[in-house]
């Protein structure tokens, strides 16, 4: 008997789990629109594609039916700004979750509001491709930045923002901005 292929794209969730099949694959990121318009616009070309594979397993339940569950892992690379310097910064995104299928979206939404699993409920076409995609971007950091910046902020284009007479200033003589603005109110008075 010829093993049942399964289309990730059109994926039907309690057919997987019940063959506890696997699948596993890559696609370039550029398929991942939401994902990709994540990316620094001065990001490499050569992106790095997104890796992916999935795998179902039914889990004895006493007194029932077995529970229904799939691992996702997905991982890929992408060049964000940084926002210290605004310049790419290469960051690392993985994820390894596990859910829970129930039979339906009411279900699914009670199990869930008492429970830390992720529960999903039961689809005879999901897309893997649209699930993959929203936990990476879930997976993003909240504020991208080198350990070390590549350049100083000085020496990038969000130093011409900061003006002229703060980069006048040596970086140790820098005024107090309070001071300043005493300055400024004894002169309107005087």
């Amino acid at each position: 008997m010829k093993a049942r292929e399964f289309n990730p794209l059109r994926l039907d969730v309690g057919e997987f789990v019940r063959a506890e099949a696997e699948l596993q694959g890559e696609w370039p990121l550029r398929a991942l629109q939401r994902l990709a318009e994540e990316a620094h616009e001065d990001a490499p070309a050569g992106e790095q594609p997104v890796r992916w594979s999935v795998a179902g397993r039914l889990v004895p339940r006493r007194g029932g039916d077995p529970e229904l569950w799939m691992h996702l892992k997905a991982d890929t690379s992408i060049s964000l700004e940084c926002q210290r310097c605004l310049r790419p910064v290469e960051e690392h995104l993985g994820v390894e979750r596990d859910f829970r299928f129930v039979p339906d979206e009411k279900a699914a939404a009670e199990i869930d509001a008492d429970s830390e699993e992720d529960v999903l409920a039961l689809s005879r076409s999901l897309n893997l491709q649209d699930l993959v995609e929203d936990e990476l971007i879930l997976a993003l950091p909240l504020v991208p930045r080198h350990e070390v910046c590549p350049e100083s902020l000085a020496g990038s284009a969000g130093a011409a923002a900061v003006g002229s007479e703060a980069s006048e200033e040596p970086a140790g003589e820098r005024r107090n901005p309070f001071a300043v603005l005493a300055q400024l109110k004894k002169d309107k008075l005087s």
